[in-house]
């Protein structure tokens, strides 16, 4: 039996550390989740080898010691290690974040991210633990499939507009309760996340494509208020709209 990620001491966490190294190939085999634990440092620790690999890094090992800050290109390395200090001050816990991360040379991917802090028994934190999942395909198998099919598709032709709950209840015939829940199992998002996903993927591909004011780009993408854009936008991606156009150049 494995020791609780929460019960452990500062000098115990090197058990901790200890304790995961048989199941070290196990968490390598999982392409579709990033996992580690940091340090009260926010170094990394411990690190799977999906990380490591999407980070341009041979070895899961070549991470340690380090922080986000340090391992990520420098417009995102100091948001990602902001990110981790705030959870480590605070002990609250970063629940299925909806983010976009650049992997593989700024390859796009959509993440959920899921922080914690790590305790000992007299709750002083220790340290974090973190997965980053990417988001999957639909479940189509689940009896409400065409239902949310059927949602997804009006949010992606109608985001540039205001859309409503009682309008995506009405498409599904659901109550929020269950469209909530519903969208959850499907596509792993709140409807909300699933309306700022549609949108900041139209606004990710104009700042590439597109050399538009990034006002525009707001107006099209259905924000009404360019400072609420880049706002939305920076917490998905960890950057600004200009910092984004200007990576991608």
């Amino acid at each position: 039996m494995y020791p609780s990620l929460n019960s452990f001491t500062p000098c115990e966490l090197e058990t901790l550390l200890g304790s995961l190294h048989p199941i070290a190939p196990l968490l390598d085999t999982l392409a579709d989740v990033v996992f580690f634990i940091k340090d009260r440092e926010a170094r990394y620790a411990f690190v799977n080898q999906t990380l490591a690999r999407r980070c341009g890094f041979k070895r899961s090992a070549d991470l340690l010691g380090l922080t986000a800050e340090q391992v990520f290109p420098e417009r995102f390395g100091p948001l990602y290690t902001e990110q981790d200090r705030k959870v480590l001050a605070s002990g609250r816990e970063l629940a299925d974040q909806l983010e976009l991360h650049l992997y593989y040379g700024n390859q796009p991917v959509w993440c959920l991210t899921h922080k914690l802090a790590l305790r000992d028994p007299n709750g002083r934190i220790v340290g974090l633990a973190g997965i980053s999942r990417d988001l999957q395909l639909p479940q189509s198998s689940h009896p409400a499939f065409q239902k949310l099919v059927a949602v997804d598709a009006h949010i992606k032709r109608h985001f540039a507009h205001p859309i409503s709950l009682a309008e995506l209840t009405a498409i599904a015939g659901l109550s929020v309760a269950q469209l909530e829940r519903h969208c959850k199992r499907i596509f792993q998002l709140t409807p909300r996340q699933m309306i700022h996903k549609a949108r900041l993927e139209e606004a990710s591909r104009l700042l590439r494509e597109q050399d538009v004011p990034i006002t525009e780009i707001a107006l099209r993408c259905g924000y009404t208020d360019h400072s609420a854009f880049s706002r939305q936008f920076r917490a998905l991606t960890s950057l600004s709209p200009s910092q984004f156009r200007e990576n991608h150049r």
